[in-house]
Parts: structure tokens; C-alpha cells; sequence
């Protein structure tokens, strides 16, 4: 069955979900293409970076380096979790939502949820790093901090439960239909 744009909630749902995977998507291509120039184009870099008046060596370059290639590995997590979201509203748009693949990607949401935390340590750390690798240089101000964020802790439990409930609904449907 093809989703059924009736029902307007589901129908905006899909929309917004189609939209944030497009941007995730065109950040994540976006921050992967920057990565190469800034290695290949480094001394300009540092030339840039030496002109806010901040005395920085190749090291840095690795730090900013981290920094892209972790918020690009971020923004293909929230790709993914985006696209099984996706799929799962196509299902109650299909009007079976509780079927096990749906389970299986309630869990698989809350595993990327996981990933997502332990991609945003590298990031922040290497904020924290050049926050004290640039100060305050010439009317610039950098300010990093970061972590745990129980919001998403939180996310984790409630899609890892979510998970066994269809799992659980999917189950009874099956036993029923048997007994029918």
C-alpha cells in the first residue's frame, strides 16, 4: 500500500522528516568536501586563522580536521535515524505499523541515538580544544562546552521500549490471526 495523505499529521510528518534527512544530507556532503581543502589548502588556513591573531601550528589543522570528519559521521547518523523514522511513518500511513521490521528499526533508532552521543565527544572536545587554542583573538570569542545530553538518554530508553512494545504487538497480532 502507498502512504495515504489523509491524514494530515502523517502527511506533515513525512514532509518535515524528508526535509531535516535533506539537510543532514547536504551538510554531511558539504562538511566531507570541505574536509580535503582544508588539508590541502592549509597554509591559507593558518594564514587566516594567524590574521585574528592567533599563534596556531599544523596541529591545529587535525583538530579542525576531527572536528569536520566527526559532525560529518553526526549528520549520516541523523540521516539514518531520519530515514528508519521515515519508514516507520510509511507503515502507520499503510495502516500496519506493528509488524517486526518496525521493532527492528525502533531498536536500530535508539543504537544511531548511541552513535550519535559518542560522535559528538570528538567534536566537542576538539571545540573545547580550539576554544583555548583561539581565546578571544582580535573580537572573536569562542565558547565550547559539552556533555551528556539526558534528553537524548532519555530518547534512547523510550525507543528501546517503544521497540519491544511493537515487537510485543506485532507478536499478539500474529498469535491472534493464528487463532482467527
Amino acid at each position: 500500500m502507498s502512504f495515504r495523505p489523509k491524514d494530515p499529521l502523517l502527511a506533515i510528518a513525512k514532509a518535515i522528516v524528508w526535509l531535516f534527512t535533506g539537510v543532514f544530507a547536504f551538510c554531511g556532503a558539504l562538511l566531507l568536501l570541505v574536509s580535503p581543502v582544508v588539508v590541502a589548502m592549509q597554509d591559507r588556513v593558518l594564514a587566516e586563522i594567524a590574521k585574528n591573531g592567533v599563534t596556531a601550528d599544523a596541529s591545529i589543522i587535525g583538530a579542525i580536521l576531527l572536528m569536520l570528519l566527526s559532525a560529518a559521521a553526526f549528520m549520516a547518523l541523523l540521516v539514518w535515524f531520519l530515514v528508519n523514522l521515515r519508514r516507520i511513518i510509511e507503515s502507520v500511513g499503510d495502516g500496519d505499523p506493528f509488524i517486526p521490521v518496525n521493532a527492528d528499526r525502533l531498536s536500530r533508532m535508539a543504537w544511531i541515538m548511541i552513535g550519535v552521543q559518542l560522535a559528538a565527544l570528538p567534536l566537542g572536545a576538539m571545540a573545547m580544544y580550539l576554544e583555548t587554542v583561539m581565546g578571544d583573538a582580535d573580537g572573536m570569542h569562542a565558547q565550547a562546552e559539552y556533555g551528556l545530553d539526558f534528553g537524548a538518554i532519555i530518547l534512547v530508553i523510550v525507543l528501546f521500549v517503544l521497540a519491544r512494545v511493537f515487537r510485543q504487538g506485532a507478536a499478539m497480532r500474529d498469535d491472534l490471526e493464528g487463532t482467527v
